[in-house]
Formats: structure tokens, C-alpha cells, sequence
């Protein structure tokens, strides 16, 4: 039971301090969405998303040196599944900003 307890209370932790970064992220994002009218090209875009996020997790490792996840199955499998869950709670927030009328950046759109 304690085992299944550590797994859920790691993934959850993973997942609330990558959506705490990109919330912040996304907020940034948003204050210069003004000063970025013309259309961007995708495939910088994303490639932009990943300088991003390789800082983010550079800086994580200076506040957090050594994983909470100490199985290398689960650090896999955490590699594939907490982007994929902020991923698609970037693209709910987006999906909400949208119905208030809110301009969207590409970190809101998911897919």
C-alpha cells in the first residue's frame, strides 16, 4: 500500500511542478502576446517550446538535484506521461480562455 501511495503522491507532485512552471510560463507568454501580431511558424514555435522547457528543467535540477522518482520504469514512464497530462491541462485553460474571449497563444492548443 505504501508503494502505491509513494508512485501516486511522485506523479502528482511531478505533475503539479510542471503545471505550476508552465502556468507561470504561459502567463509571460500572454503579456507578450501584444507585442507578437505576426504569425509564427510552427515548427520554430515548438522548437522554442523545447529550449523552454530544457531551461525550466535545468533550473528545476538546481532547486530539486536528485528525483523523487527512484525507479527507473516509473522515471520512464513520468518521462511520457506528465507532459502529456500538462499538456492537456494547458489545452483545458486554453479551451477556457477561449469562452471568455481571451487571446490564445500556441501554448494553448495543445494539439
Amino acid at each position: 500500500m505504501e508503494l502505491i501511495f509513494e508512485v501516486v503522491f511522485q506523479f502528482l507532485f511531478e505533475i503539479i511542478l510542471q503545471f505550476i512552471v508552465e502556468l507561470l510560463f504561459e502567463l509571460g507568454l500572454h503579456s507578450l502576446a501584444d507585442t507578437l501580431k505576426k504569425p509564427r511558424n510552427p515548427g520554430l514555435s515548438t522548437l522554442g517550446f523545447v529550449l523552454w522547457g530544457a531551461m525550466a528543467g535545468g533550473i528545476s535540477l538546481l532547486i530539486f538535484p536528485t528525483s523523487h522518482i527512484v525507479d527507473p520504469d516509473l522515471r520512464i514512464a513520468n518521462l511520457i506521461l506528465t507532459p502529456t497530462a500538462i499538456g492537456v491541462l494547458m489545452m483545458l485553460i486554453g479551451k477556457f480562455r477561449n469562452k471568455r474571449g481571451q487571446k490564445l497563444v500556441k501554448l494553448d492548443r495543445f494539439g
